[in-house]
């Protein structure tokens, strides 16, 4: 046996080292065209665009950005493929961004990720004419810390460091938002020591609203163990006492993976159109 295990052990490490290993950087998503938004290294910034059927440069829908989450430490936009393929069979023009994360650009941290965030709305309504997009017409959604840096291209003020010129022109139409890391404050928050910052209340999204936010629709598990049910709950409360529209659906008994628990695989979806519909930016008329 213990001559067994000696044989077996190269195989086992190298596993376990494969396992290690961060995600690559897709270069490509299938079904989409794909665009740098920022230089960087070891791998430039990109963002993958999903465009409808019938979609013509001279259209101007509306778009659809969706940021994956992860911690801001990983992730890739393979996990919003599917998030921008549906906007684009309702119409849309669909992107999946990515963004500056730690395992894959190992000298950064979350700083990065909100700059990102915010250059990739802003690529997008400067380049809206090419992409048959309106400009002041661009859902943002997230989920985890996407959700965070969904609010950061919804707030005004540029935190401190980062670049006014990469500002979106305009706001979001509306935000959908899962289980949103939105609190990263030292006193009520979590996380905020990835940001690296003097002043890391200074990207904590809760803390730093402006008095008029997009619609938001807000889904949240209250079981969910990673970001706190409660934070989804103060953001809720902010908003609305601003005299801003927040939907805020709780799933009950759910989890922070509870947009893959079948019932709310469909519901999710379900649930966004109809608050898009609400709002006006479905159905599409080009």
């Amino acid at each position: 046996m213990r001559y067994l295990l000696l044989l077996l052990l190269p195989f086992v490490t190298a596993l376990a080292q494969d396992e290690e290993k961060p995600a690559a950087t897709p270069a490509t998503l299938p079904g989409a065209e794909t665009f740098t938004f920022r230089d960087a290294s070891p791998e430039p910034v990109r963002l993958h665009v999903f465009k409808s059927k019938g979609w013509k440069a001279d259209d101007r829908r509306p778009a659809f950005i969706w940021f994956f989450g992860g911690g801001f430490v990983r992730g890739t936009p393979l996990q919003s493929a599917s998030w921008a393929k549906r906007a684009a069979q309702l119409g849309m023009v669909g992107v999946a961004a990515d963004y500056r994360t730690v395992e894959r650009w190992p000298a950064t941290n979350a700083t990065e990720a909100v700059a990102d965030a915010r250059a990739a709305l802003r690529w997008v309504q400067d380049h809206a004419s090419e992409l048959g997009v309106d400009p002041e017409r661009v859902v943002v959604g997230g989920g985890s810390a996407g959700g965070h840096l969904a609010l950061w291209t919804a707030i005004t003020k540029t935190p401190p460091g980062l670049d006014d010129a990469e500002a979106p022109k305009f706001k979001p139409v509306a935000l959908l938002l899962n289980c949103p890391a939105a609190d990263t404050s030292k006193a009520s928050g979590m996380r905020g020591a990835r940001f690296k910052s003097i002043d890391p209340d200074a990207f904590s999204p809760l803390q730093n609203l402006d008095a008029r936010m997009p619609p938001v629709l807000l889904i949240h598990g209250d079981a969910d163990t990673t970001v706190p049910y409660a934070h989804a709950v103060a953001l809720s409360k902010a908003l609305i006492a601003a005299g801003n529209i927040c939907e805020f659906v709780t799933v009950p008994g759910g989890t922070h993976k509870f947009s893959s628990d079948p019932e709310w695989k469909t519901k999710v979806p379900a649930l966004q159109k109809a608050f898009l519909e609400k709002h006006g930016v479905l159905p599409v008329t080009p």
